[in-house]
């Protein structure tokens, strides 16, 4: 099995345990370090919007608890025609743990649909690099 194949697992999994009784918008994803471990999320809606979470913030929330601190992959899934893309604000939960070049594979259930770079969603980012004394 390739990393592409665990993350697509991974999310998936997530995404069958969203809690999305609102929008009915189920969104699994998956991120993995690079060391290769996988940690999963996935989205929780809230009836007072917007405190509901993203699915991408759980995996990261996941990863985070473990001990990582670099995302090598990202993969979300979630149903419909349209592309599920990061929203703007995990674009930028995203960021904070991988680089521009880190692949983002974007997922219907029937599996891959499109890749990008996390710089191609997220041009011109404000990242932690801006914030230190190295240039």
């Amino acid at each position: 099995m390739s990393l592409l194949d665990d993350l697509f697992r991974a999310a998936s999994a997530a995404r069958e345990k969203a809690y999305a009784p609102y929008s009915r918008f189920a969104v699994g994803a998956a991120v993995a370090t690079p060391g290769g471990e996988i940690f999963a999320g996935c989205n929780v809606e809230n009836a007072s919007y917007p405190v509901g979470s993203c699915a991408e913030a759980g995996a990261i929330a996941a990863m985070i608890a473990a001990g990582g601190r670099r995302i090598a992959a990202a993969l979300v899934v979630g149903e419909g025609t349209a592309l599920v893309t990061p929203c703007g604000a995990c674009r930028q939960r995203l960021r904070e743990f991988a680089r521009e070049d880190t692949p983002v594979h974007v997922c219907g259930p029937e599996g891959l649909r499109r890749s990008f770079t996390l710089g191609e969603l997220l041009p011109l980012s404000f990242g932690p690099d801006n914030l230190t004394n190295d240039g």
